[in-house]
Parts: C-alpha cells; sequence; structure tokens
C-alpha cells in the first residue's frame, strides 16, 4: 500500500469510530434534534470543505495567477462565507422561516458547485471570462452558506432552550444539569463539522491524481506554475527555472516543453479538480435530503412574544424595571462585541490554513506521497480525537469553573505557540520568502524542503486553539442572544469570522514579501500575543457582565 493509502484507511476508521461514538454521547441527556441538525450540517461542510482544501492552489493552477491576488480571491470569498450569515440571519428573522431559509442555503450553494464542476480551460483568450464566472459561483456559494450556516446554528441554540424550559419546570436541579449540556453540545455539533471536514480534502487530490493516471501522467506541485509561466511568456523563464520545467515534464509524463505539452498538462491536472466539485453537489443534496427527513423534529427560534397588561397571569413592569433589563441587555451585548473584536485576530491566523500554510506545505514540505492540500485534513482530524478530552477538562471541578473568556483568551496563547514554533523552525532552516523560493532550481528546492512532523506539529497547536475558542463561542452566542434575534447574533458571530477571513490575504503578500520567512511567523505570533493580552485585560469586565444570561 502507498502512504496515502494507509493516511485514508486511517481516516477511515477515525472517521468512523468518531461517528459511532458521538452519537451516542449525544443521546445521553441531550436534546432529539442534536443529531439530526449535526448530520446535516456535516453534509454541507463535507462538500464546502472539498472545495475550500483545494481552492486557493486551483486558482493559481487554472489560471497561473500569483500567490497573491489568489490569496485575495480566496480572502474576499472566506469573508462573503461568514459575512453572508448576517444578512441571512436578517432573512431568518425577519420571514421567521428558518427551516425555509436553510433548504433555500443548500439549494443555492448546490448551483454554485455545480457551476465550478465545468471543466472550462482558462485559455489567453477567455481566461478573464472564466475567471470572472469562477468568482461569480463563489458568490453564489456563499449567499447560500449565509442562509444556511447560521440559522442552522440558531436553531441548535433553540433546541437547549427549549431543553432547559423543559426542565425548569422540574425544579432548579434539572434546570442546572439541563444547562451544563449546553457546551458539550455544541462541541459535538462542532465535532460533527469536523468529520464533513476531515474527509473532504482528499477528494480533489485523489481524483486528480487518478485523471492525471488515465491520462499517463502524474502529479507535481510545481509543475503548474512553470507551465504557466512557459506559455504566457518564455522569455521570462531564466536557464535554472527552464530546466527545471524540463526535468518535471519529463519526470511526470507531459514530454517535452513546448506550449502544446504544457497546455494539456495544464488541462489534464486542472480537470480532476473541476470532477470534485461534482461531489460537493451531490454533499448538498445528501444534506438537503437530511434535513428535510428530520425537520419536524427541529425548533423554529421564534420572536419574544409581547405580554399585555390585560392578559391573564401578566407580568408587568416599573419603568425602573424596564430600564435595568434594557441596560443589561445592552451591556451583554457590549460584551459579545468585545469578544468578537478578540476573535477576528485568531480567525485571522487560524485560518492560514487555506493561504500561507497551504503554501508552506507546497513549497517547503516534502509532498510526494502527500498531496498539499491533504494536510488540511490534519485539523479537522485533531478537532475529533482532542475534543474528548477538552470536554473532560472542561467537565472537570477545576475546568467548570474556567469562564468563557478565559478559555478564549487562552486560546489566543495557544495559537501563538504554533507560530513561536514556526519562526523558530523557519530561522534554523534558514527559508527564504516564497518569492525567492520560486527562483531557485529543482536541487536547491529539494533541499530545503522538511518533513511532515512539522505540520501535524502547527495543527496540533492551531486545533487546540480554535477547541478553546470557536464551539464554545457558539455556545457563549446562544446563551447571551435575545430569542428575538438569535438569527442576527449568530450573524454577528460569523461576521467577526468573515473580517478575521478577509485579513488572512495578508498571508501570501507577507509569506512572498518579507525578506526571509521567519518574519512572515513572527506577524502572526505578534498579532496572537497582542490578542491575548486586550482579552486578559477585559477580563474582570467580561465575567461579570456575562454571569448570567440575557433574557
Amino acid at each position: 500500500m502507498s502512504t496515502l493509502s494507509y493516511v485514508i484507511s486511517a481516516v477511515a476508521i477515525i472517521v468512523i469510530v468518531a461517528v459511532i461514538l458521538y452519537v451516542r454521547e449525544a443521546k445521553k441527556g441531550h436534546p432529539k434534534g442534536l443529531i439530526a441538525a449535526a448530520l446535516s450540517n456535516m453534509g454541507e461542510r463535507f462538500g464546502y470543505y472539498i472545495m475550500n482544501a483545494v481552492l486557493v492552489l486551483f486558482i493559481c493552477s487554472k489560471f497561473g495567477i500569483d500567490d497573491k491576488v489568489a490569496g485575495v480571491i480566496y480572502s474576499i470569498f472566506y469573508f462573503s462565507i461568514y459575512i453572508m450569515s448576517l444578512p441571512g440571519g436578517i432573512i431568518a428573522d425577519r420571514l421567521q422561516n428558518y427551516k425555509g431559509t436553510i433548504q433555500a442555503g443548500l439549494l443555492t450553494m448546490a448551483a454554485g458547485y455545480v457551476i465550478l464542476s465545468i471543466p472550462i480551460m482558462a485559455s489567453p483568450a477567455n481566461k478573464g471570462m472564466v475567471l470572472a464566472i469562477t468568482c461569480i459561483a463563489l458568490f453564489i456559494i456563499a449567499f447560500g452558506n449565509g442562509l444556511f450556516k447560521g440559522n442552522l446554528q440558531a436553531i441548535v441554540g433553540q433546541l437547549y432552550d427549549n431543553f432547559e424550559a423543559e426542565a425548569a419546570k422540574r425544579g432548579s436541579e434539572e434546570l442546572a444539569k439541563a444547562q451544563s449540556k449546553r457546551d458539550p453540545g455544541f462541541q459535538i455539533f462542532y465535532v460533527f463539522i469536523n468529520i464533513g471536514g476531515v474527509v473532504a480534502p482528499f477528494i480533489a487530490p485523489v481524483l486528480r491524481q487518478w485523471w492525471l493516471g488515465v491520462k499517463g501522467m502524474s502529479y507535481n506541485a510545481d509543475l503548474p506554475k512553470l507551465c504557466h509561466q512557459f506559455i504566457d511568456n518564455p522569455d521570462s523563464m531564466n536557464p535554472t527555472q527552464l530546466a527545471t520545467l524540463s526535468d518535471l515534464m519529463v519526470a511526470n509524463g507531459a514530454g517535452a516543453v513546448d506550449v502544446a505539452n504544457c497546455t494539456n498538462y495544464l488541462e489534464v491536472f486542472n480537470t480532476g479538480v473541476h470532477f470534485s466539485f461534482i461531489a460537493s453537489v451531490l454533499a448538498m443534496i445528501i444534506s438537503l435530503v437530511i434535513f428535510l427527513c428530520t425537520k419536524k423534529g427541529m425548533p423554529d427560534p421564534v420572536k419574544k412574544a409581547a405580554v399585555s397588561n390585560t392578559d391573564e397571569g401578566a407580568v408587568t413592569y416599573t419603568a425602573e424595571e424596564k430600564a435595568a433589563m434594557a441596560k443589561e441587555v445592552k451591556q451583554r451585548m457590549a460584551g459579545l462585541y468585545a469578544v468578537l473584536g478578540v476573535c477576528v485576530f485568531f480567525w485571522m491566523s487560524f485560518h492560514q490554513n487555506g493561504e500561507s500554510l497551504s503554501f508552506f506545505a507546497r513549497d517547503f514540505v516534502r509532498t510526494d506521497a502527500i498531496a498539499p492540500e491533504i494536510w488540511q485534513c490534519v485539523n479537522p482530524c485533531l478537532v475529533i480525537l482532542l475534543t474528548p478530552i477538552i470536554m473532560w477538562l472542561f467537565g472537570t471541578k477545576w475546568g467548570s469553573k474556567i469562564s468563557t473568556p478565559r478559555k478564549i483568551a487562552v486560546g489566543m496563547g495557544i495559537a501563538a505557540c504554533a507560530y513561536l514554533f514556526l519562526t523558530i523552525l523557519s530561522n534554523i532552516k534558514g527559508f527564504p520568502s516564497g518569492e525567492a523560493y520560486s527562483q531557485l532550481g529543482t536541487e536547491a528546492r529539494m533541499g530545503l524542503k522538511t518533513d511532515a512532523w512539522v505540520m501535524l506539529v502547527v495543527y496540533f497547536f492551531l486545533t487546540v486553539a480554535e477547541l478553546f475558542i470557536s464551539p464554545l463561542g457558539l455556545s457563549f452566542v446562544s446563551k447571551i442572544a435575545p430569542k428575538h434575534i438569535q438569527g442576527i447574533c449568530q450573524g454577528l458571530w460569523l461576521s467577526a469570522t468573515a473580517i478575521g477571513n478577509l485579513l488572512i490575504l495578508l498571508g501570501p503578500i507577507f509569506y512572498n514579501k518579507l525578506p526571509k520567512l521567519w518574519l512572515c511567523w513572527l506577524v502572526f505570533l505578534v498579532v496572537c500575543l497582542i490578542a491575548m493580552a486586550i482579552m486578559f485585560g477585559m477580563l474582570k469586565w467580561l465575567e461579570k457582565i456575562t454571569s448570567d444570561k440575557a433574557e
């Protein structure tokens, strides 16, 4: 068996065991609709991560544009994916039709993936038009995701609202027990997101390698960029680059260096990726079927009922009580905005896995057996493996006393450890900038390659940080969100993610333009440390205003 086959087998075993264990865990004192919502989300995330795992490298290989431009497209798309959750939440809140909005989102995303799956070759004559169509398809996917993602999270929050309301009828002890289930429930929900994400990164590379094999060729991460450079302007290539291109063309079955052979290799290389987007369409359909079959058991978040003073049993409030209630809600929303502001910097650093960390895997990590896109499965795989440990830690007597704001602050420090490691490693190894690396010959490039364990260490730290921030952030929002704007509040959480995702476009710029690679990682290290310091500085205020749930 090949290395890739062993990896796929190991991941398959992890996924199967994880599904069984987490389904069993979800049946222990959690709302019945949790698994249905989690499975529906898992299907959608599977389709999304098929595309996302390969997107930035696919844009480079298909259109021959440089890392910086591809990074800008990726960042804007990633920004749109999350910022669209805000209008999606507003639409659902206004229509009071969360389930219908979710269904529309799945269908809209499927349409975007259908457009991406059409294997149109980008030539110098039509490159602009094909790139525009690709960007339109990405916007359609982003809009559909906005209709889907935050509103499904709002439904999960409502599941626990109803669950706690029923428990309250049985006494304070039962209520406390029900309230303790919300954080673990969102962690289970988050695991299923990552179960979809752990398998998805294999789809595009496997299909691409299969299609290259059918055509008598093999995969090479450096070849598409060199082919585009030769087609566009062979005179721009120095003798070292031409020799590298010739060696790689022969070694990977693409033939001698000429425009026809370079064009043919690019077409075959990218067509295999287009096939993978068909799997994304199927994933949307599966997610839709799961949701349609289970939606009767899911609640709709409802507007806060207006109580008339003439109603029997109505509760009346004095002007002072109403003012105090309004002030409490404003303080809690201020706390929410403060946490969201800090989390922007986490997502800016964390989501480099789709940009500068993908480029790092492509350039500086040995990818003979495993394509660089597949490294993105490490993060969701670690989420699955580490979540039980984190759940146990937070469930201990010591862990249960740690507030959500404090966990977020600690998470920022753990994220800083990932970039501290990369900074030290890159400095010791003497890695040049990405732009300088592209000018090197074959032998010099191979001499700079490092082993796979580097990516495992980086993703370990980033994943632990994620588990301290992301699923608990979803739970945190669901706790303090007023009932009549739950969709909007989940949209605000995702909007903070969107702003962080827009800022990830800085990653490829630092990666290529700073004189040494360690300086790129140093920037993200400093960003994480500053965010951690700000969070610790606000800690007492945040813990005070979030001590009780705002109604």
